[in-house]
């Protein structure tokens, strides 16, 4: 299989892209060759697709379901007495929707902690895009469910392997007050022997700090240190509440770090320390969190918000500007999970887009890369390609009715159950 993108805009030049298998042949200005598909992109702009770094995906079908209420309300009275009621199906169906929404707004790859594994798992393998997938694992500190999730996570681990390279499995230790030190260090273990990610939630709230030092004396940044959780294959989500100390402790264990802006606002969580984390040196990515808490998936949006807040946070315009927001969805979410993309350059697996020059929110076009931070949104996205296979051309997706159609009576019916 082999795609021919004609004339597109790259990095300020008309350029044709070879795609040939699932990588990026040739990059020239003029590729004379046959290929069995060809896309004239001389109104188009070539740029790599989007990562996404934190979701529980199935949860769009919970979008709008229970917004503006105070945040433990939110939870133990409408999102955890529905997730009670979530089957296999439902899932599968909510994860279709968020792979669809994800695609028509350029994002390929997704890092998803969620319950039922497998329902996730055959939406991505069936809509064609890349994710990491853990199911959420908490014991709520009792020793029978502890083990129950442990050998439950051994089982996922062996039978993911049915999936094509697509999908990494990864383990989903939920947070320090849903797991004990016993399911942590055993998730830890396991990570490392099999070479794996650790997906957690970490200082996302006030209450979760005083809680770890109600607990453990500690704040939980120094918690995890002390019983050797922490490493370079931790990806840790939000990280709002961090002293100078957790800062230097992460960073001294190479832990990667998910930004959330769009999430840690509406549900009023608290402040991404950017301006110090970039002094740490970290590796940062973008993520939206799932679909009740966001509620899309559109991670243009997010890039721009983490720009404005990061510059409301420091009162400075020029904190977190738009090419390290651009590099924060991109370059650096392939890097945080081991994938050969993030970039368009020969060697490159292809996974990139083609966004719409002719649209009023691309014109005037000055400076492409703050047009797209500060000003695109996903409905710019015009062509996505993921592991050289178009999943949408002219802004359409095979199939996006019925999946629109089915999520949607799926979610009233989980509503109803």
């Amino acid at each position: 299989m082999s795609i021919l993108i004609k004339k597109a805009k790259l990095d300020g030049e008309r350029q044709d892209i070879f795609i040939k298998g699932n990588h990026i042949a040739r990059i020239d200005a003029d590729i004379d060759k046959d290929a069995d598909q060809i896309i004239d992109a001389r109104e188009k702009i070539a740029i790599p697709s989007f990562f996404n770094g934190h979701t529980h995906a199935a949860m769009t079908l919970m979008r709008g379901y229970s917004d503006d209420l105070p945040v433990q309300q939110w939870l133990e009275e409408k999102i955890w007495p529905l997730e009670n009621k979530l089957t296999q199906e439902d899932v599968y169906w909510g994860s279709k929707l968020a792979c669809l929404e994800m695609i028509k707004s350029g994002t390929t790859f997704f890092n998803d902690m969620y319950w039922h594994f497998h329902g996730t798992a055959r939406a991505v393998e069936e809509m064609g895009i890349r994710a990491a997938i853990s199911a959420v694992l908490i014991d709520m500190f009792d020793e029978d469910e502890s083990r129950r999730q442990m050998e439950y996570n051994q089982e996922l681990f062996e039978e993911h392997q049915q999936y094509s390279d697509r999908i990494q499995f990864a383990l989903g230790p939920h947070a320090l007050y849903t797991v004990s030190e016993k399911s942590l260090l055993w998730a830890k273990d396991f990570a490392d022997e099999h070479d794996l990610k650790i997906h957690i939630h970490l200082s996302e709230s006030e209450d979760e700090i005083n809680g770890v030092l109600d607990k453990h004396n500690l704040r939980p940044v120094e918690y995890l240190d002390k019983i050797g959780f922490l490493g370079e294959n931790v990806i840790a989500c939000h990280n709002i509440w961090l002293n100078d100390n957790e800062l230097k402790l992460l960073r001294e264990n190479d832990v990667k770090l998910v930004h959330l802006p769009v999430s840690n606002m509406k549900l009023g969580s608290g402040f991404f320390p950017y301006k110090k984390i970039k002094e740490h040196n970290f590796s940062v990515a973008l993520g939206t969190d799932g679909c009740s808490s966001n509620n899309n998936l559109d991670m243009m949006e997010e890039m721009k918000f983490a720009s404005m807040k990061a510059k409301i946070h420091t009162m400075e315009t020029t904190t977190l500007p738009a090419e390290e927001a651009f590099d924060m969805a991109t370059i650096n979410g392939a890097r945080m999970f081991d994938i050969n993309a993030g970039k368009i350059a020969e060697g490159k697996l292809a996974d990139l887009l083609l966004l719409d020059l002719n649209r009023p929110e691309m014109t005037p076009n000055y400076n492409t890369i703050s047009n797209i931070v500060y000003s695109a949104n996903g409905a710019s996205v015009d062509t996505t390609i993921c592991n050289g296979k178009i999943l949408m051309q002219d802004g359409y997706v095979d199939g996006e009715e019925e999946i629109i159609e089915k999520a949607s009576q799926m979610a009233t019916d989980l509503v109803n159950r």
